[in-house]
């Protein structure tokens, strides 16, 4: 938990004692300035916390009158679930409006559990690392999340304004079946009347979003993860990357995993790994071959040869140069 995070809860400990709080007590007691103090204020108001400002010489800050902020009964697994649930979505970017919404859950969790197990939690969030990066993704609109799945639930025709991946705007008519969660993006899959088939949107690429009236029957035994996933093998990127790497799939995954790569694993007579990469760019691939620190071949596109050895060469001048040099 951030340092601020947390004085933005002491905050909220210190005005549940009761009674007007001023400015200057606040700050003095929590560390920092008077306008850090008003801000943290207005953290607990946007959290819902109800606190009334005082006005006047004598004037400050405290809770509305019977806020009491309900006690949560939780195991400990039950706290450690939840908790890493927040942190795992966050990380792997499947957030909403922002990670704010995370954290800011994230802070009403622990202010509502027993301190002692608050304590344990803080702990942990405090010392845990990751060995995975956490996933930038652009998020779509939380209503925009939330009204489609309603809409699917109650198989509700929508109207969407939509971006496509290349800049192109039009409205779309879509009998949503289902919302899909891959690679730390969140699309839709149904179907488009309009041409009779059936498609797949990027959420974060939805413009607006109105429900209409009327409703549908969705196939049965329609998989919509499956859908999305094959909807993304078809899509016709810019380059078509294919590659032979002589290494273990495990330490293949650690630098190329499956958004980004499918792999086929080898036949048991050959330690020789098949590479498919689905790309916009070509740039950032001979880094990361490189990292691999594996033999490979690369079967295409040859542009992607001249890159790597390009990389080859900087690498080679760049080792050249001495102390002496600099």
């Amino acid at each position: 938990m951030t340092t601020s995070t947390a004085r933005v809860l002491a905050l909220l400990e210190i005005l549940q004692g009761g009674g007007l709080r001023t400015v200057p007590d606040l700050a003095a007691r929590l560390g920092v300035d008077e306008r850090t103090v008003r801000r943290y204020v207005g953290h607990l108001l946007e959290l819902g916390v109800p606190v009334d400002s005082v006005r006047g010489r004598y004037g400050g800050y405290r809770l509305a009158p019977g806020y009491r902020m309900p006690p949560l009964m939780l195991t400990d697994e039950e706290a450690l679930a939840v908790v890493l649930g927040l942190l795992a979505g966050r990380r792997a970017g499947l957030g909403t409006a922002s990670a704010a919404a995370s954290e800011s859950a994230t802070a009403k969790l622990l202010r509502v559990l027993p301190a002692a197990l608050r304590r344990r939690l803080d702990a942990l969030l405090d010392t845990a690392d990751f060995t995975a990066r956490p996933r930038p993704a652009d998020a779509p609109e939380t209503d925009v999340l939330l009204e489609l799945a309603e809409a699917a639930l109650h198989r509700r025709p929508v109207t969407i304004g939509y971006t496509d991946r290349k800049g192109r705007d039009s409205d779309r008519t879509v009998l949503p079946y289902g919302l899909v969660a891959h690679a730390g993006r969140w699309y839709l899959t149904g179907a488009d009347p309009a041409v009779g088939e059936i498609r797949t949107f990027r959420l974060d690429r939805v413009t607006t979003l109105r429900v209409r009236s009327g409703s549908f029957t969705a196939p049965t035994e329609f998989d919509p993860a499956a859908t999305v996933l094959d909807g993304l093998a078809r899509t016709p990127w810019t380059h078509d990357v294919s590659l032979r790497i002589r290494g273990g799939v495990r330490h293949i995954r650690r630098h190329l995993p499956a958004e980004i790569a499918t792999v086929t694993t080898p036949d048991e007579d050959t330690d020789w790994v098949g590479v498919r990469i689905r790309a916009e760019r070509l740039d950032w691939i001979p880094a990361v071959l490189a990292a691999l620190d594996r033999p490979f071949v690369i079967e295409r596109p040859a542009a992607l040869r001249d890159l790597v050895r390009a990389l080859a060469r900087r690498l080679d001048e760049h080792a050249a140069h001495d102390d002496d040099s600099v």
